[in-house]
């Protein structure tokens, strides 16, 4: 087909897109959508109270297991460790709930607002695809992060052999220097220091597999206040996940500390900042619903890559759990299903 044929379609198709992601507003104030509760100055008062109430659940749901980890390994570690297993089970299903029910859910809400009309938003399923791509690039990205902390573990590993292994060839000379006078202990000197190499080797292949694997709004008062308490069981018990996965990571102090800290305060800037932006972003144009579409599909797809990989999967498929006893196995899923439930019901007032 001749370009001068083809600019004019092209050219068309470019204004509808565009049209679709136009900033203009849809004005649904005027079909009484939400006027009894619009309400500003309650909703900006409960948004500060979001901030709080989130901040907390998220600071509280990180902070126990790893306060638990070294209570774990006291003399409550059996009554302990089932408790916390239970506990992360539960979470496991609240945050796969968050991301198939509730992230998804608002995504193609969002894609199939008549404030798009008949646009290529609504005719195609964008929120599963980008779902979908959000959870393949975090499988890259846990992989690529897998693969350098494992390039650095063999570093790290083959520096301390080598030093280990000059400490011993030094000590080694230094004995034969000591005897080389005496013939008759030549002999056992050699075996022993055989001995002590072989004990070395034995040493650095007895050490444990890898842990890389745990290293990785509107103006209404009415949707706020089910929305504060939603979010705060969530990030809660996806606090709670997280710690328990850094606490198995046995990070340095420093890094586990930050890691929670930066998790705790990421949402509430989040709210924060949007409330902020609240004043001169306007949800109800078809720009902002498809950058929120796009928002909500992307953290479906991590919440959900998340909760299966690295949470079920790892560890109700893991040899931790098969060992475990039959009625800590049958808990764990009866956590799983609760906390998967628990959360998906909040969608009926969310």
């Amino acid at each position: 087909m001749e370009p001068y044929i083809v600019a004019p379609y092209l050219r068309d198709y470019l204004h509808r897109f565009a049209a679709s992601v136009s900033a203009a507003s849809c004005d649904y104030g005027e079909a009484g959508v939400g006027d009894d509760c619009r309400d500003e100055a309650a909703a900006l008062r409960l948004k500060v109270v979001a901030v709080a109430a989130i901040l907390v659940a998220g600071a509280a749901g990180v902070a126990i297991p790893l306060v638990g980890r070294r209570w774990r390994g006291g003399v409550a570690a059996g009554g302990g460790r089932s408790t916390f297993v239970l506990a992360k089970a539960f979470a496991a299903g609240v945050i796969l709930a968050t991301g198939l029910v509730h992230m998804m859910h608002d995504a193609e809400e969002k894609f199939q607002d008549p404030c798009l009309q008949d646009s290529l938003w609504r005719r195609f399923p964008f929120a599963g695809s980008i779902a979908m791509l959000a959870s393949l690039v975090t499988l890259v990205v846990d992989f690529l992060g897998t693969q350098f902390y494992e390039h650095k573990q063999r570093e790290a590993a083959a520096a301390a052999a080598a030093t280990s292994a000059h400490d011993e060839t030094a000590a080694a000379l230094l004995e034969d220097g000591r005897n080389a006078g005496s013939e008759k202990r030549e002999g056992p000197m050699h075996d022993g220091h055989g001995h002590g190499h072989g004990h070395g080797h034995g040493n650095e292949a007895e050490a444990g597999p890898s842990q890389a694997r745990q290293v990785v709004v509107s103006q209404s008062p009415c949707t706020i206040k089910p929305l504060v308490a939603a979010l705060s069981f969530h990030q809660f018990f996806e606090g709670f996940a997280l710690g328990d996965c850094i606490s198995q990571a046995r990070l340095k102090d420093l890094s586990t500390l930050l890691m929670a800290l930066f998790f705790a305060i990421t949402t509430p800037t989040g709210i924060a900042v949007g409330a902020a932006m609240a004043s001169f972003y306007d949800p109800y144009s078809p720009r902002a619903l498809v950058v929120e579409g796009v928002l909500d599909s992307m953290s479906a797809g991590i919440l959900i890559y998340m909760a299966l990989v690295d949470l079920i999967a790892a560890d109700f498929l893991g040899q931790r759990m098969s060992s475990s006893p039959a009625r800590l196995q049958a808990g764990a899923y009866v956590a799983l299903f609760l906390g998967a439930i628990a959360m998906a019901s909040l969608a009926i007032w969310t």
